[in-house]
């Protein structure tokens, strides 16, 4: 029973030491040769600081909506909303967003609203739609900023963001530069 308690003890002391110190240094080395060293991806524009790799609101008609988020966008805490695809109040809430995004999108109908823009991400945070997400809303934000669509659809090719090495995921739109973008556009 002694020889019990001694090593658990000293296994306690060495998981204190290893992972309040050594690893902790460790993981906070390899951040240090990270870019940005670990503070994530962020930009500047107009004097205000955005992080690209988190999901930000948007709910002006003349900005790309991004994917709805059951945690209000909120980066301190991430996660969905826990409901499954037939229950009834996550059906409501997702035909509360498709009614709003019809709304805001008359030219569209039900079945062109990609799902991605009524439902939220696991996370809560994905700062990403699909090429398609953003094409349903070029006639949107060209009417709300009167400027072509042609305009619009060019920046959704120079902001597109190919699969990564080519083959692994889909093509993908950040928001959040998708709209830093056009607010360039004057």
């Amino acid at each position: 029973m002694k020889q019990n308690i001694i090593s658990a003890i000293r296994l306690t002391l060495f998981c204190a030491v290893f992972f309040s110190g050594i690893y902790t240094m460790t993981i906070w080395g390899v951040a240090q040769l990270a870019p940005n060293q670990g503070k994530g991806f962020v930009v500047e524009q107009d004097g205000k600081k955005y992080h690209i790799n988190v999901a930000q609101s948007f709910t002006k008609p003349e900005y790309f909506w991004p994917r709805p988020s059951a945690v209000d966008y909120n980066a301190a805490g991430s996660g969905g909303s826990n409901k499954g695809p037939s229950n009834p109040e996550y059906l409501a809430t997702v035909q509360s967003r498709i009614d709003t995004f019809l709304l805001q999108n008359p030219d569209l109908t039900a079945a062109d609203v990609p799902s991605e823009l009524v439902t939220a991400s696991g996370s809560g945070l994905d700062p990403n739609i699909s090429v398609q997400g953003a094409r349903v809303q070029v006639k949107r934000i060209a009417d709300a900023r009167n400027i072509s669509e042609e305009q619009v659809q060019t920046l959704i090719k120079e902001n597109t963001e190919a699969p990564l090495l080519g083959v692994l995921g889909t093509e993908k739109i950040n928001v959040l530069k998708l709209n830093l973008a056009l607010d360039k556009i004057k």
